[in-house]
């Protein structure tokens, strides 16, 4: 009975022991589904659900008449997952051997039994690193077709494991022309010039991707549907002009060169709306070659030097001390301040000459005696001039990298017994060369001094979206007929005074000639290897109706060289020369009648960018090329005809007929580096279509607006 009684006592505790156990499991499938459901599904998505960012295409940035200045091309990584699922030990070790001989042939930079050791290792020890790099460098479009060929790689990413990765290169295809001006993208994402100060319409927005894990371990796109699409950034139009850039940079090169000078600075405005039509800035390097490495016109600020004394001038006129028609002694060109002694560049000195003459000839000695004359006891008067002619002001322009103008105040803990006279001639302040321009452009303006400006709108597939214009900084700076009296002084400077070898019989410039002593910090103006010196010439053209003003500047020439009429001013008379020859404002072009055309003429391209400028212009197009992404276009019957444009790997490609941005895809994606010259559209290419490439070869695109 014992025996029975134990018997039914151990099942009943096993059935008890079942029942708990099974009220356990369920109690917790419900608390699984009622209390940590919400969260548990959440999770299962993210380990086989992700969003995937699509990057948009950066903008351009281009030049006022469209041809590019920034562009990007995109380039691959090549990458590879050595764990993919489908990529099995028998597939891998059947295939290694031919693909290591065809990396060590593409690349030339690994024996084959290097790059086999390498994936075999790769394989083996890095399980975790799904996408390892196998390329020493970044490649093209077309040789990412020509890699996605080789053993193994020719396979689906999930057999194959092969995982090219693009990378966005941006390019400037006018290579160094205001290359400080327009920028660059930092690898950190950190922007400076246009690219820094329009960023945020260049970069677009990032679209988004709804990926799926599949069995092989692979992301697939889960629906067309559940995508974000992204948006291309827009492109920046700017204010330059290349034909007056490469003249610009050109004659400071040359200049530099000439009197060994360390660096110099040119900017060419137009004076109704301030537009920046060329800004270079070049340094010597330790070669002797020159490189755009800073933004001097708007970085650099210094003392100006004579090219300041239009400033006294103006304050001398405004308050009636003074006609420029007076007489002033300049006393045998010295005048003793406490233990500063003023001295003019003609030894012996001008003696009595009129004030117009004295600001012709420059004369240190007739500035600080007439600045001590009427502003002695007028200190903060005087100062306050200045102040209101915005000369204390930052321009506050779009770039970034402005350096504040420093003019001291009387008072100040660095005034002293002599800062009224140093301050008259141009030392003892800092300005840049952009903020002396806008001060002279504002005199050729009638008085009207507006802000410099390096964009001129922003447009969106060939459409203006918003378009930039002239700001006025001060609309007055001085009176009439202060405003009458220095133009004709700025003219005589050329005509009579420091600027003589300016002057041509086409046409008159009116201007300031400028050569201060650079400062060296504690040491003075003393260096280790004397006194340095910085030259300039400042004004506008033409004096009777300026429609351009221009500033140069050139810091340390040597050979004993150093005035700015002859250091600086030979570079903005050539630069005036070519304006003038080749400016509508003198020669307008001879009208011609609209022709009647029932059709644009399309170039040809990139088809799905020419397929959304048809749409957006609301053009009829016949799309006659399935499955291909480069065409020619031709007119039809009332339509677009869209046809295939081949193109073959090493074979140089067709690019007459398109756009800069595309031929400089095509052509550098098979290694040939391109050569502008003109703009529009390309006419000519020097290497014949279907010629097979020689990697690093230079062609030349002929452009026309025909």
């Amino acid at each position: 009975m014992s025996v029975k009684r134990e018997i039914l006592f151990r099942f009943g505790l096993v059935y008890v022991l079942f029942i708990l156990l099974g009220l356990a499991i369920l109690g917790k499938i419900l608390h699984i589904q009622l209390v940590e459901g919400n969260r548990l599904r959440s999770l299962a998505k993210t380990i086989t659900y992700k969003d995937i960012t699509i990057e948009p295409n950066r903008g351009d940035i281009c030049a006022i008449d469209g041809r590019l200045l920034a562009t990007s091309v995109p380039y691959f990584e090549i990458r590879m997952d050595l764990r993919a699922a489908g990529l099995t030990d028998e597939l891998f070790n059947a295939n290694i051997d031919s693909l290591a001989i065809s990396l060590s042939d593409f690349f030339g930079d690994k024996s084959r039994y290097t790059y086999k050791s390498q994936l075999t290792n790769a394989r083996k020890f890095e399980k975790n690193n799904r996408y390892y790099m196998v390329a020493p460098r970044q490649v093209n479009y077309l040789e990412l077709k020509e890699i996605s060929k080789f053993p193994i790689f020719r396979l689906s990413a999930n057999s194959g494991g092969f995982i090219p990765v693009q990378v966005n290169r941006r390019i400037k295809p006018h290579a160094s022309l205001a290359s400080r001006t327009i920028g660059m993208v930092n690898e950190d994402g950190a922007a400076v010039g246009v690219e820094g100060a329009y960023d945020h319409v260049l970069r677009g927005k990032a679209g988004l991707s709804l990926r799926q894990r599949t069995s092989g371990n692979a992301w697939v796109e889960v629906s067309s549907s559940m995508q974000v699409e992204p948006e291309d950034g827009m492109d920046v139009i700017t204010t330059l002009d290349i034909t007056l850039q490469d003249v610009a940079e050109k004659a400071l090169r040359k200049q530099l060169a000439k009197h060994d000078a360390e660096h110099g600075s040119v900017v060419l405005m137009e004076v109704k709306t301030g537009e920046v039509k060329a800004i270079a800035n070049l340094r010597r390097n330790s070669d002797g070659t020159f490189t755009e490495a800073f933004n001097y016109a708007i970085g650099e600020g210094a003392e100006p030097g004579s090219t300041f004394k239009l400033a006294l001038l103006i304050a001398l006129l405004e308050d009636g001390y003074v006609s420029i028609t007076d007489t002033i002694d300049t006393r045998k060109g010295q005048m003793q301040y406490f233990d500063k002694l003023i001295t003019d560049s003609k030894e012996g000195g001008y003696g009595k000459i009129s004030v117009k003459e004295a600001f012709e000839y420059s004369s240190n000695v007739a500035m600080t005696e007439m600045v001590t004359k009427y502003y002695k006891d007028k200190e903060k008067h005087y100062i306050d001039r200045l102040y209101s002619m915005n000369l204390n002001q930052p321009l506050n322009i779009s770039i970034k990298g402005e350096a504040a103008p420093y003019i001291k105040y009387p008072g100040d803990k660095l005034w002293s017994g002599i800062s009224l006279q140093m301050m008259s001639i141009g030392y003892e302040v800092k300005l840049t060369p952009l903020q002396i321009l806008t001060f002279y452009n504002a005199i050729a303006n009638n008085g009207k001094m507006v802000k410099p400006r390096f964009v001129h709108s922003i447009r969106r597939h060939g459409q203006t979206e918003q378009t930039f214009r002239t700001e006025v900084i001060n609309p007055s700076i001085c009176s009439k007929r202060t405003l009458r009296d220095v133009r004709e002084v700025l003219e005589g400077v050329v005509e009579n005074g420091t600027a003589k070898n300016l002057r041509n019989s086409n046409y008159k410039i009116a201007g300031k000639t400028g050569t201060a002593q650079i400062a060296r910090g504690v040491s003075g103006y003393r260096g280790d290897s004397g006194v340095s010196h910085q030259a300039s010439f400042v004004g506008y053209f033409p004096a009777e109706d300026p429609k351009f003003s221009c500033i140069v500047v050139v810091n340390s020439p040597s050979r004993n060289v150093y005035y700015g009429n002859v250091v600086a001013g030979p570079i903005f008379k050539e630069i005036a020369d070519k304006v003038y020859s080749t400016s509508p404002q003198w020669f307008p072009e001879v009208s011609r009648s609209p022709q009647l055309a029932e059709l644009p003429e399309s170039k040809n391209g990139f088809k799905p960018e020419l397929l959304t400028v048809f749409k957006s212009l609301k053009i009829p197009s016949d799309d006659m090329a399935t499955d291909v992404e480069w065409v020619s276009t031709r007119r039809g019957e009332g339509v677009i005809d869209i046809v295939e444009k081949e193109v073959i790997d090493n074979l140089t490609p067709d690019v007459v007929g398109m756009c800069l941005k595309d031929a400089i895809f095509l052509l550098e994606n098979v290694g040939l580096k391109v050569v502008v010259n003109g703009r529009g559209t390309v006419r000519r290419q020097s290497i014949q279509p279907g010629t097979r490439v020689r990697r690093g070869e230079n062609v030349v695109l002929e452009m026309s607006m025909g």
